[in-house]
C-alpha cells in the first residue's frame, strides 16, 4: 500500500461519514499522509479528524474515531490508534507495506512520476545570459535548477517549454564589439569594455575569418566585430550548456520581437485598457493602480521603447504561444523588477498570481580548487565542469534552496568520499549494482517477482526503508509545486542513509554454502526497488546513477 493508496482510502473514509450522517462537511483539500517522526507511532500520520473538526461543529477525537473504525476494515492497514487531540496513527500489514516493491518495480523508470499539474503548459525561462561572455558559474546555478525544475515539472504531468531569451543589439553588443576592436588592434580595451582571455580568443578567430577587416572603417569594423563576434558566443555558449546536459526548446531573440511590431502592439493593448498616458514626452503607465510605488515610463521621449515594456511584450507574445503560466527564474540583482513586471501584467487585465512567477535566485560563493582567468574574475562553466565534473557540478547547484547563497567548496566536491553528497548518493546505486551483480554470479539473480512473499519484509530496517521509498512520489509532486528541485537532492541523501542502515542490519545474500534464508528473495527485490528510486531521482536532477564505482 502506497500513501497515495492509504490517502485514498482516509478519503473513502470521510466519504462514508459523510453518507452515513455521521459528517456535515466533507474535506475540500487533500488528505494529508505523513511519517510519523517517531516509528513507535505508526507507518503513517493523518490531521484529517482536526482538519474536519470545526467545519462539523465536532470534536477532533470524535470524528478520528469514526474514521478509525472504518479503516480498520481496510485490508492491509493492521492498526489505527487515535493520539492526542485526534491524530490518526496508522500501522500497515507487512505485505500491504511489502507490496510497494512490486509496485516500485512494475512502474520502473515512471515510478515517482504523478499528474498533480497535468493540463498546466508552463513556459521556464532560465540563465538567458547575453552572447557578450561565457556562461560564469551565475548562470550554471540557473541552467542546473532551471534543467531540473523542467524535469521534475514534467514528471508531474504538465507540459514546459524551456525558453533561453537573449540580445545580440543594444550597449552591451557594442562595449562587446569596442572590446573586440581594441585588442585585435592591441589598443587598451574601453574602461567599460569586456575583459578575460575569450576576449583574446573571440578577436583572434573574427580575424582569422576576416583577414582584411581592420583595414574597413572603423563603423564596419565594428559591424563585422559585432555579428561575427555574437555568433561564435553563442555558438560557445550552446555548447556549454549542451555538454552540462542542459538544452532548450526555444531560443529567443529580443530584436526579432522589436523587427517584428510585437513590442508596438503590447503598448497598443494597454492604451486600450486605459492604463496609459502621456507626459514628457514620454508615454507612461499607471502601474500605481496596481500596487507599484510609481508610475513606470514604456516609451522614452525619443520613442525608443524601455526594456520593460519588451519584458512585457516578451510575456504576451508567451502567453499567445499557449503558456498556461510564466516562470522566469532571475539573479539576485534582479528583485526591484518582480512588482514592476507584475504591475505590467495587472495592465494588461490578467492576474499575475495565476499566469506569471518570478523566482529571485541568490549568488554562488566559490571555495578551493584553482581557479583561472579566461573570463576575467569569474569562473566559468566550462571551468567548473572541469574541476569537479558535471555531476558533482549540477547536484551542488541544486542541492540548496534557490534563495540561499551557496558557497561551493571546488575540494569538497571533487572528492570521492561520503562527505561528498554526489558521491554518497552515487555510491548506494552503484553498491545496489554490485549487490545485484554478485548475486547472480552467485547463482541467485533477482527471482520472479511474482513469487516473492513480500510479507517477510517486517524488519524494523526493511519498514524504514519501505517507509522512504513510498515518500518518493510526495517528495516529486512537492519539488514541482514549490519549484524546490532542491528537496529531491535531500530526499536521496536521507534515502541512501536508510539504505545503507538496512544493509547493515539485514543479511541479504547468504554466507559462503549456507542456505538462502527465506527473506533473502524478497530483500534483493527491496534493493532493486531502492536502485529503480535513486535512479529516477538522480534523473530528475540531470545527475547519472552509475553501475559501477
Amino acid at each position: 500500500m502506497t500513501p497515495e493508496d492509504l490517502a485514498a482510502a482516509i478519503a473513502q473514509a470521510v466519504d462514508q461519514a459523510l453518507a452515513a450522517g455521521q459528517l456535515s462537511v466533507g474535506l475540500d483539500t487533500e488528505v494529508v499522509v505523513e511519517r510519523p517522526k517517531n516509528r513507535e507511532h505508526g507507518d503513517y500520520a493523518t490531521n484529517t479528524a482536526m482538519r474536519l473538526a470545526k467545519a462539523n461543529a465536532r470534536s477532533p477525537r470524535d470524528i478520528a474515531q469514526q474514521l478509525a473504525d472504518r479503516l480498520r476494515a481496510v485490508d492491509g492497514i493492521e492498526a489505527v490508534e487515535i493520539a492526542g487531540p485526534g491524530f490518526l496513527n496508522i500501522r500497515l500489514a507487512a505485505a500491504a507495506q511489502g507490496a510497494l516493491v512490486r509496485t516500485i518495480a512494475e512502474r520502473g523508470s515512471d515510478y515517482g512520476r504523478t499528474e498533480t499539474l497535468a493540463g498546466q503548459t508552463i513556459n521556464l525561462e532560465y540563465v538567458s545570459a547575453n552572447p557578450v561572455g561565457p556562461v560564469h558559474i551565475g548562470h550554471a546555478r540557473w541552467a542546473a535548477v532551471g534543467d531540473s525544475l523542467a524535469r521534475l515539472i514534467v514528471a508531474t504531468g504538465a507540459t514546459v517549454v524551456r525558453e533561453y531569451y537573449f540580445n545580440d543589439a543594444g550597449a552591451q553588443i557594442d562595449r562587446f564589439a569596442a572590446s573586440l576592436d581594441a585588442v585585435a588592434r592591441g589598443e587598451p580595451i574601453p574602461e567599460d569594455g569586456y575583459r578575460g582571455d575569450y576576449i583574446v580568443d573571440v578577436a583572434a578567430e573574427v580575424i582569422k575569418a576576416n583577414p582584411e577587416l581592420l583595414d574597413e572603417p572603423r563603423e564596419k569594423t565594428l559591424e563585422v566585430f559585432a555579428h561575427d563576434g555574437i555568433e561564435l558566443m553563442f555558438t560557445a555558449i550552446r555548447k556549454s550548456l549542451s555538454d552540462f546536459g542542459v538544452a532548450f526548446d526555444v531560443y529567443f531573440n529580443e530584436r526579432e520581437m522589436h523587427a517584428s511590431g510585437a513590442v508596438e502592439a503590447t503598448v497598443q493593448k494597454l492604451r486600450e485598457a486605459g492604463h496609459v498616458y502621456e507626459a514628457d514626452g514620454a508615454v507612461w503607465l499607471r502601474t500605481t493602480d496596481f500596487g507599484d510605488d510609481k508610475d513606470r515610463v514604456i516609451v522614452r521621449s525619443d520613442g525608443r521603447p524601455t526594456y520593460f515594456c519588451a519584458d512585457l511584450a516578451y510575456y504576451v507574445d508567451k502567453r499567445e504561444r499557449g503558456a498556461d503560466k510564466v516562470v522566469i527564474l532571475l539573479g539576485a540583482d534582479h528583485h526591484g523588477y518582480v512588482g514592476r513586471m507584475r504591475s505590467l501584467v495587472s495592465g494588461l487585465g490578467e492576474n499575475p498570481d495565476e499566469t506569471l512567477e518570478i523566482i529571485i535566485g541568490q549568488l554562488v560563493n566559490i571555495r578551493g580548487g584553482k581557479m583561472s582567468k579566461r573570463a576575467g574574475n569569474l569562473l566559468t562553466l566550462e571551468e567548473l565542469v572541469e574541476a569537479i565534473g558535471v555531476d558533482a557540478a549540477r547536484y551542488a547547484l541544486v542541492r540548496s534552496s534557490m534563495d540561499t547563497t551557496i558557497d561551493l567548496d571546488l575540494d569538497l566536491w571533487a572528492s570521492q568520499t561520503s562527505d561528498n553528497p554526489v558521491f554518497y548518493v552515487q555510491y548506494a546505486h552503484a553498491r545496489i549494482a554490485s549487490l545485484l551483480r554478485n548475486g547472480a554470479e552467485l547463482g541467485f539473480p533477482l527471482p520472479d517477482l511474482a513469487d516473492i512473499q513480500l510479507e517477510l519484509l517486517n524488519h524494523e530496517k526493511e519498514s524504514e526503508l519501505l517507509g522512504a521509498l513510498g515518500e518518493f512520489p510526495r517528495i516529486v509532486a512537492a519539488a514541482a509545486q514549490f519549484r524546490a528541485p532542491h528537496r529531491v537532492a535531500r530526499y536521496l541523501e536521507e534515502l541512501a542513509g536508510t539504505y545503507h542502515r538496512f544493509y547493515d542490519a539485514c543479511r541479504i545474500l547468504p554466507h559462503g554454502d549456507a542456505e538462502p534464508a527465506p527473506e533473502m528473495a524478497p530483500r534483493l527485490w527491496l534493493c532493486e526497488a531502492t536502485r529503480l528510486v535513486l535512479a529516477n531521482g538522480l534523473a530528475l536532477l540531470g545527475v547519472r546513477a552509475p553501475e559501477r564505482m
